[in-house]
């Protein structure tokens, strides 16, 4: 991960379910900065010290009772106050908020604002990144001023000031990879190898030594050094790390992490897959800098052994599908190309992507360590010097070149209060042809707000199965591929639910549920005055449909979807591609070239066709 350009972090604190500090982390000579800086600013009044693990504790804790949570209303609702985040009136209070500090020396009450809110499992991260004393007051005029929202025209909103200040995107990128830290999700992406009949050696080693197959298996995330005696030392970088989310926080390995990745509060590498092959192997007397070139920070070990490259195209499908003449359906693809290049020394990789019309493809991004001259076309000549482990290369958004994989509908009727009548009929795979075939295919219907007793029907492919609150339909398993051909299916049938009962939250206090899968504060104290927030954005869309938790966030009482999840391999649906043979390596170097495609389901829904659905309008251009 490169440089975060133009951050730096005063201090940071990890906060557990109950509240409490158990980690923070202060940077002295970024506070030296911020104080030179409100000594030279002449309307600066006292510059209060950071606050104390204790009094900081009680500050979130006061906002939270204040807020209704700990993301808060994130609009200004009745019970907001004046100087409190919701009072600006910007969803973007809910991630980016302010903390009022009662100093214990004095009796002063102080605003530090912005501090990043980063939630991660039942860890709060609070990343308090530096900005001007100016941007200060002007974020605490916005939570005074008397109208809300940011008006057409207005000298100061809250967007144009955080464009302003690229401060605050390097400390959501420090706030997220602390999370994956502590939770143990920092994973390098994930590169799979079209495995043959057995060629011994590392291949083997990487498949686990349980045999080889002709599906694609992922590779390790590896780590690659020479030692004292010259030979390679690969093992997984998450298995040198301790994994951290399901006992006591590891404090040794954040101080390590912080230490490397940002020693004086700004951040030069975040990249936790390189700290932990430092922190693993070491280095060695054999491990020279060249003499010729910069040994760039993404590649901190330079690999020694068997040589060869591996290309992965990983893409994601998200669909909106409604069988209705008066809403189109929508299809987009979000794709990044992965690569693991273990060659020895510093080279330079050169091939042209295909894939690349723009009529097609429309965002796209590189990893930095890649060069890409400015020219349009079919294809994009792309040069790169690969880091250590995997990584991705490019990222972009894309159109479905092909068609939908799977298209049809799905209906659901309720023929009485607690049983309803359903249908699907769907076409997979229609206008694929090999090398494309889809590994797997299940269909689930979730109930969220009732409670599954039974149901009957029999699909014409595959088997169904229930839990409490949803029917699994399962067409395709990993026993049974289709490649090639396409498939016609329908599945009628009822289920039927336990009676109905009403679950709407509790409208005093604060209660609130739903605002975000990650906020659970049930336990904050009951107030008559208080309205439920999410009681009050429901009244605003419709007045007839009740809330339910954002775990599934699109699913009301008179909203109800299947969501279909899949696996294809063989070919990108964008029609991205990477041709083996065009692949060239400087210095010359014989190392095998790997190429695969993966696709895989995001949010791919299928609307009731006979129910209310939610969609957004495309305007014509």
């Amino acid at each position: 991960m490169p440089r975060v350009s133009g951050c730096s972090i005063r201090a940071l604190w990890i906060l557990n379910s109950q509240d409490a500090v158990v980690f923070s982390r202060r940077f002295p000579v970024v506070e030296r900065r911020w104080r030179a800086s409100c000594k030279s600013d002449v309307e600066s009044g006292t510059v209060p010290l950071l606050p104390t693990d204790s009094e900081l504790a009680a500050a979130f804790v006061d906002r939270k009772k204040r807020e209704g949570s700990a993301r808060g209303f994130g609009i200004r609702v009745p019970q907001s106050v004046e100087g409190s985040d919701s009072w600006v009136d910007d969803p973007i209070t809910r991630h980016i908020i302010s903390l009022h500090i009662n100093k214990e020396e004095e009796s002063a009450n102080h605003l530090f604002w912005p501090f990043i809110l980063h939630m991660k499992g039942h860890y709060c991260i609070l990343v308090l990144p530096l900005v001007e004393p100016h941007h200060l007051r002007t974020y605490s005029r916005m939570c005074k001023r008397s109208d809300c929202g940011n008006a057409i025209g207005q000298d100061e909103g809250l967007s144009s000031l955080l464009l302003a200040l690229p401060s605050i995107t390097g400390a959501f990128m420090v706030a997220h990879v602390l999370g994956d830290i502590i939770m143990g999700d920092a994973q390098e992406p994930e590169v799979v190898v079209i495995t043959s009949p057995s060629v011994g050696g590392l291949l083997d080693s990487l498949t686990g030594s349980i045999g080889i197959s002709a599906r694609a298996k992922p590779v390790a995330a590896t780590v690659a050094a020479s030692t004292t005696s010259n030979t390679t030392v690969s093992g997984s970088v998450l298995s040198d790390a301790p994994r951290i989310g399901s006992r006591t926080l590891d404090k040794d390995s954040l101080r390590t992490f912080i230490s490397s990745a940002m020693p004086f509060g700004t951040p030069l590498d975040l990249s936790y897959s390189n700290f932990s092959a430092i922190k693993s192997n070491g280095f060695s007397s054999t491990d020279l800098p060249l003499s010729d070139r910069k040994q760039p920070a993404w590649k901190p070990y330079l690999y020694k052994g068997k040589q060869r490259v591996l290309f992965t195209i990983h893409e994601t499908v998200h669909a909106a599908m409604y069988d209705r003449d008066e809403i189109p359906d929508s299809i987009s693809i979000s794709g990044q190309v992965n690569c693991r290049a273990e060659l020895e020394g510093m080279p330079d990789v050169f091939f042209p992507l295909t894939g690349l019309d723009t009529t097609r493809v429309e965002v796209i991004s590189f990893h930095p360590c890649a060069q890409v001259p400015e020219q349009g076309g079919e294809k994009q000549a792309i040069t790169f010097s690969p880091p250590l482990g995997n990584f991705v290369l490019m990222r972009y958004q894309a159109f479905c070149g092909i068609g939908p994989p799977i298209k049809g509908f799905y209906q659901l009727s309720m023929v009485s209060e607690n049983e309803g009548a359903f249908l699907f009929k769907l076409s997979l795979m229609e206008g694929y042809k090999a090398p494309l075939t889809m590994e797997t295919c299940t269909v689930t219907m979730p109930f969220p707000r009732r409670r599954v007793i039974s149901f009957d029907g029999t699909p014409s492919v595959g088997t169904v199965s229930n839990t409490e609150h949803a029917v699994e339909w399962k067409i395709i398993t990993s026993s049974r591929v289709v490649s090639g051909k396409s498939i016609e299916t329908t599945f009628p049938g009822t289920v039927r639910f336990a009676p109905w009962q009403t679950q709407r939250p509790n409208s005093s206090g604060y209660g609130i549920r739903g605002i975000t899968d990650e906020d659970s504060d049930t336990e904050l104290e009951s107030t008559n005055n208080v309205v439920n927030v999410e009681e009050f954005l429901m009244e605003k869309m419709s007045k007839d449909l009740q809330s339910v938790d954002l775990e599934e966030p699109f699913c009301w009482q008179a909203y109800n979807y299947a969501k279909v999840s899949f696996k294809m391999v063989g070919a990108a649906l964008s029609r991205m591609s990477i041709d083996p043979k065009s692949i060239s390596i400087f210095p010359a170097v014989k190392a095998p070239v790997e190429f695969s495609t993966q696709v895989l389901s995001g949010d791919y829904i299928l609307w009731n066709t006979l129910g209310k659905c939610p969609v957004a309008v495309t305007p014509k251009i």
